[in-house]
């Protein structure tokens, strides 16, 4: 059984959290494998061409509350490539960006921070800076939220989004 949703999710650390816990708990359970699986597929973001971040359950290495995060009809990664951005394909994207022009890259520094601080970016503040180079800015900085969301959700007890934050701040 394959479900899809829009969600859309705001408030600080722990109220997204919480509210999206509580929509997991709406999900039914499944009846097997193949088939009879229960997947969740939830819309969270929109991007400029059209195409969505989404969420996926049940993630296929971890179990509980936690998801991938996937874009829609976009690529990542060297060798195997998949519509899930990793860390490391975010990281890269990212330094490339910072090598075209540092001094746009500092714009999306700002525009992280306030991401990581639960604080909403408008789509004036994404399109105050593009690039030539990687993915359009806004894939970055919307797949960045919700990584930083997946974070939370599955190393809460312990740092959580820093872990993934002191990595980009190192950019």
């Amino acid at each position: 059984m394959r479900t899809h949703k829009e969600l859309k999710i705001a408030g600080n650390r722990r109220e997204i959290r919480h509210k999206l816990i509580e929509e997991f708990l709406k999900e039914e359970p499944g009846q097997g494998t193949g088939e009879l699986c229960s997947v969740y597929v939830y819309y969270v973001e929109t991007l400029r061409d059209g195409n969505k971040v989404f969420l996926k359950r049940p993630a296929r290495l971890n179990k509980g509350f936690d998801f991938e995060v996937n874009v829609e009809n976009t690529l990542f990664g060297l060798k195997r490539k998949t519509t899930m951005p990793s860390h490391s394909s975010i990281f890269a994207d990212l330094q490339n960006k910072q090598k075209e022009d540092a001094e746009k890259f500092d714009i999306v520094r700002r525009l992280i921070e306030k991401i990581y601080n639960c604080e909403d970016i408008t789509e004036e503040e994404i399109g105050s800076v593009q690039f030539k180079v990687g993915y359009p800015i806004d894939t970055i900085l919307k797949a960045i939220k919700w990584l930083f969301i997946e974070q939370d959700m599955t190393y809460w007890n312990w740092s959580g989004r820093n872990m993934l934050y002191s990595g980009l701040k190192g950019l």
